[in-house]
């Protein structure tokens, strides 16, 4: 079995701030998933007591909430003198609110219906400008390094040709060797919270990836495990540089 990446003690902590209930469990299982402490609050009173009792590193706040929205929120946090990262969510893409989401002193800005791939590229931007992220940017398993910051993947030097869900599915399943990844979890992660997919588009997706990553019957390193899902076999260890 191989040895899962060693884990921080104190993994970085998101609060996801929304009050959409499909949309917000969507955010924290991804955000969850990408090594982070989450946790979740509907509406602007409840955040910014959720923030005071377990203190933040970053905050994706939602705009419009049902009592005290975004602006109040941030509004809130700055005057407070408390610098939290803040990406901020809305349905509303009027350059005016953005405008004002960040003179208020919000990190970024994103409008509706998103990219979860983005999102989560956006959050490690940010906290890579603020502080150390947890998981190690550059991993090494087998003939393979992987540049996570960077969406990069080598095989003895050269790198791969995957477009930005392949790189995904693969960073999914090495950041968790030897975890069996269920179809239905790898779409809920991979894909937009407004994207369609089947179950079968899983499948080409990894037979795709496969096939770039030179598999053959001699070397094998995602395993299909029978009516479940895929599994990344081989050890993965941090690099230093």
């Amino acid at each position: 079995m191989p040895t899962p990446l060693p884990e921080r003690e104190a993994p970085t902590h998101i609060l996801v701030v929304e009050d959409e209930p499909s949309l917000c469990q969507l955010l924290v299982n991804n955000l969850s998933f990408e090594g982070y402490s989450v946790a979740a609050a509907g509406d602007g009173g409840p955040a910014l007591a959720a923030h005071a009792a377990h203190r933040a590193d970053l905050i994706v706040l939602d705009l419009m909430l049902p009592q005290m929205d975004g602006f109040e929120v941030l509004r809130n946090l700055r005057e407070a003198r408390d610098e939290v990262p803040v990406l901020m969510l809305t349905a509303r893409g009027e350059e005016s609110d953005r405008l004002q989401g960040l003179s208020l002193g919000a990190d970024d800005y994103m409008v509706k219906p998103f990219s979860l791939l983005e999102l989560v590229a956006r959050v490690k931007a940010i906290l890579r400008r603020t502080r150390a992220v947890d998981r190690p940017p550059l991993l090494r398993s087998g003939p393979f390094r992987f540049d996570l910051p960077r969406l990069e993947a080598r095989w003895e030097g050269r790198i791969l040709d995957l477009t930005p869900r392949e790189f995904r599915l693969l960073e999914i399943l090495i950041t968790h060797p030897g975890r069996t990844h269920s179809r239905k979890e790898l779409l809920q992660l991979a894909w937009e919270p407004d994207a369609r997919p089947s179950a079968r588009t899983v499948d080409v997706h990894i037979a795709n990836l496969r096939r770039k990553l030179g598999e053959d019957q001699d070397s094998a390193w995602i395993t299909t495990v029978g009516g479940e899902g895929y599994r990344w076999v081989t050890p993965v260890e941090p690099l230093s540089d």
